[in-house]
């Protein structure tokens, strides 16, 4: 159904868990102690002052969010997820119309299809399932999608979703052990994949950032013992030699922006013109992505991306797109959260000298909400061992204070060697120019960390969210249990939330630092929250194996 760009070769340096940063170096925070930065970050950090990249814009309050009544709908899949209307002989008799199933419990019969009654080829079946594991840094996660084939390509029906943890990479010392841990996900599998069909279903296991994190052999064999567990234990085919992997970055985010432009009906053959694909920011535990499609206007894609492994060429359906991608590595929700900890206790131990007998030393951390505390581990650089210190919002905490942790975090002066870059040295062309207007969606830990601090829709209403939303929430967040009260009192599962997780303060800070000092959004600029479209989980999955079932169809003997 769609082609790509060869894989990059300059991607493999990520596999080996170097981190942010080019192949020659380690994570920045190795190479930080630079004295005279250090004295310099010393004085700014504990400084009182304005923040410098934070826009003068006035930050909005929680009832600022909602637009009038009557707009901005909230965004639901079409109703028939065709990408190619079944042919008037092909379709289901008018006089007796079925609902369109959303799940195995809705479906009257999995080995059939409310859309036609004939494949629109005699080589391909009517119906066919296809199941993706994503092999996250912080679970696993078993998609199983039911497609059918009335017409030239495979067209999504539903999809049947769970998730386990902890992830493969907790596996380090124990290959068979992650191989094993998959199996109460291939149980569901088993559960919705009618019998007759999964010896055509394919399966597919893509890790991403958690094994490529580890140790290029710990993550071989764990890869090794699941390929070879899947194929001695269960039916399904393995559709070929990449089938179980570690997932390219690039790749990644490029198939999270298909999966959300095909279900918002952007980029299918039937998608309406006036309606752009959205730009798509991932945001995972051990990475981010983000990808879009510039706003060309009359000019030529060449005109607006320069070359490099940034630009990703994609045929689907019938249109070639160039797209911007980039996967960062290392910039990841809790892969930040290590950064900041990292900084804060060197910067710590250069301003004092601690002496901590029978206790965890105590560090001031403004990246946590105020009067909160955390164990937290810093992890080991090289000649140093894995150290506990308990980390403390006391009232240094705030939004402010914490932007300053985050631009150092951020890299942002790293060496660029296409300009422009965003960070870490990373080329990206202006939004103002390239992106200057279309629709931005945040997807996975944006959802996550924002909606639980949002009301509650009202009358079916998208909330109305710029990038300020998130600092104005940072703030309220950093501020300490009495801000907490004051905005979320009626709510006690928000309060004991906040309560549970001090470092709330700084993955709401983290989001906007890196929207606004790294990919350089207006604060002002409108965003949009996805987790799923009416059952379906947005992301990657739903766009690879869009790739797999196109393909050639291979079934197991």
């Amino acid at each position: 159904m769609f082609s790509t760009s060869p894989r990059s070769s300059n991607y493999e340096r990520l596999e080996g868990g170097m981190g942010p940063g080019r192949a020659s170096r380690k994570l920045a925070w190795k190479k930080i102690a630079v004295g005279c930065a250090v004295l310099i970050g010393l004085v700014w950090f504990f400084s009182p002052r304005s923040d410098g990249f934070i826009s003068d814009l006035p930050t909005p309050g929680l009832e600022d969010i909602y637009p009038p009544p009557g707009t901005i709908p909230l965004t639901t899949r079409p109703a028939a997820s065709q990408g190619d209307k079944a042919s008037p002989t092909n379709a289901p008799p008018s006089s007796s119309p079925q609902p369109i199933p959303t799940s195995p419990e809705t479906d009257v019969d999995p080995l059939k299809t409310v859309h036609c009654t004939a494949p629109h080829s005699p080589n391909s079946p009517l119906v066919q399932y296809a199941v993706m594991i994503d092999a996250g840094s912080t679970g696993s996660r078993i998609h199983v999608y039911k497609f059918n084939n009335c017409g030239p390509s495979p067209a999504y029906e539903y999809e049947v979703f769970k998730q386990i943890t902890p992830g493969l990479s907790s596996y380090a010392k124990s290959p068979q052990g992650a191989a094993e841990s998959l199996d109460v996900l291939l149980e569901e599998a088993l559960r919705v994949v009618p019998e007759s069909l999964r010896k055509c279903a394919p399966l597919a296991v893509k890790a991403t950032a958690g094994l490529r994190l580890l140790g290029p052999q710990e993550s071989t064999d764990i890869l090794k013992a699941v390929e070879n567990h899947l194929k001695n234990k269960y039916p399904f085919p393995l559709p070929d030699e990449d089938a179980v992997a570690i997932m390219d970055g690039k790749d990644e985010g490029v198939y999270a922006w298909i999966t959300a432009n095909y279900l918002l009906n952007t980029i299918r053959a039937d998608s309406p013109k006036s309606s752009p694909p959205y730009a798509v920011l991932d945001l995972g535990g051990g990475s981010t992505q983000i990808v879009f499609e510039p706003e060309r206007g009359d000019e030529k894609a060449d005109a607006v991306l320069k070359d490099g492994e940034h630009k990703y060429e994609l045929q689907f359906g019938d249109a070639t797109r160039v797209l911007y991608q980039h996967s960062y590595l290392g910039y990841g929700l809790k892969s930040a959260r290590g950064s900041v900890h990292r900084v804060v206790e060197f910067l710590d131990s250069l301003r004092s000298s601690r002496v901590d007998v029978g206790q965890l030393p105590r560090i001031s951390n403004p990246c946590l909400s105020q009067g909160t505390t955390k164990e937290v581990e810093i992890p080991a650089s090289d000649g140093e061992e894995t150290k506990t210190v308990l980390m403390a919002g006391e009232d240094v905490g705030s939004f402010e204070a914490c932007n300053r942790v985050l631009e150092l975090v951020m890299a942002k002066d790293a060496m660029c060697e296409v300009k422009p870059c965003s960070f870490d040295g990373v080329y990206q062309p202006s939004l103002l120019d390239a992106f200057p207007s279309g629709r931005i969606l945040l997807l996975s830990y944006f959802y996550d960390r924002l909606t639980p601090l949002l009301p509650s829709p009202p009358n079916g209403v998208q909330p109305h969210l710029t990038i300020s939303t998130i600092s104005s929430l940072a703030r309220q967040v950093c501020a300490g249990p009495s801000t907490w009260t004051q905005h979320w009192g009626a709510y006690p599962d928000v309060l004991a939330e906040l309560q549970d997780r001090p470092e709330w303060c700084l993955d709401l800070t983290f989001m906007h630092a890196l929207l606004v000092l790294g990919y350089e959004f207006a604060d002002s600029r409108d965003v949009e929250l996805g987790k799923r479209i009416e059952g379906t989980e947005l992301g990657w999955c739903l766009g690879a194996t869009i790739a797999m079932v196109g393909g050639k169809l291979t079934c197991r003997l």
